[in-house]
C-alpha cells in the first residue's frame, strides 16, 4: 500500500497540476489534510506550487511535480543508457543505431503479438496494448473521446534512450500501428520530448 505522499506524487504524475481540494477528493481526505502533505513534499523539493487564474476571482493555488519529483519515476539507468547509445553511434554510425532500434522493435513485436493474441475487436486490441505498455512501466491507460480511443502514457521508462535517439519513438509509433491493424489510424497528439507532460495517442477506427 502506497503512503499518502506517494499517492499524491502518483496523482500529480498521472493527472498533472492539482489543487489541494482536488487531491483531497481523490484521497478521501480534507483539503487541509492534503495541504499538510503538499507542504511537506514541497519542502522536500518533490513538488512546487503556482497560482492559476480561472476566470473571475482570486487565482487558485495548484501543485505540480518538480524535476526531482519526476525523477522518482525515471529510468534508474538513464546515464548508462545515454552513454551506450552514444557509444553505438560513435562506433557503428547511424546505420548501427538503426539496426539496434529495429532489433528492439522486432523483440517487442513478438511480445505484443503473444500478449494481444485473441483480441479481435479494436477496443480489445487497444486495451491489450495498454496492458502490455503498463506492464513495461509506461503507466499506460485508455480513455474514450467519443468514438475515439486515447492511449495515455503518463511515464516513459526509456526517456533517456528516446532523448538520445528519437528513432525509438518512431519505432514504437510504427509498432502501435502494426499491432492495431489496418482498421485503425494512430496519431501521436502529446509528446514528452516536445514539451509535453506525457505521450498520448489518438486511435480512430478507419472508415
Amino acid at each position: 500500500m502506497h503512503s499518502t505522499p506517494e499517492r499524491i506524487l502518483h496523482l500529480l504524475k498521472k493527472n498533472g497540476p492539482q489543487t489541494a481540494e482536488m487531491l483531497g477528493d481523490a484521497l478521501s481526505m480534507t483539503s487541509m489534510g492534503a495541504r499538510r502533505h503538499l507542504h511537506a513534499l514541497g519542502k522536500a523539493g518533490q513538488i512546487e506550487s503556482f497560482d492559476k487564474s480561472e476566470g473571475v476571482g482570486r487565482p487558485r493555488q495548484f501543485w505540480r511535480l518538480t524535476p526531482e519529483g519526476h525523477a522518482r519515476f525515471g529510468d534508474a539507468h538513464a546515464e548508462l543508457t545515454a552513454k551506450m547509445i552514444g557509444d553505438v553511434r560513435r562506433l557503428f554510425g547511424e546505420d548501427g543505431l538503426a539496426k539496434l532500434v529495429a532489433e528492439r522493435e522486432r523483440d517487442m513485436r513478438l511480445t505484443y503479438e503473444r500478449e494481444m493474441a485473441g483480441a479481435s475487436t479494436l477496443a480489445a486490441r487497444v486495451a491489450a496494448l495498454a496492458a502490455v505498455r503498463a506492464a513495461e512501466g509506461y503507466m499506460a491507460r485508455v480513455e474514450r473521446d467519443g468514438e475515439d480511443f486515447i492511449l495515455i502514457e503518463d511515464h516513459c521508462p526509456i526517456c533517456a534512450a528516446a532523448s538520445a535517439c528519437q528513432g525509438f519513438c518512431r519505432s514504437e509509433l510504427a509498432l502501435f500501428r502494426m499491432m492495431l491493424g489496418e482498421g485503425a489510424r494512430v496519431a501521436r497528439e502529446e509528446y514528452l520530448l516536445d514539451d509535453g507532460r506525457r505521450c498520448t495517442y489518438r486511435i480512430v477506427k478507419a472508415k
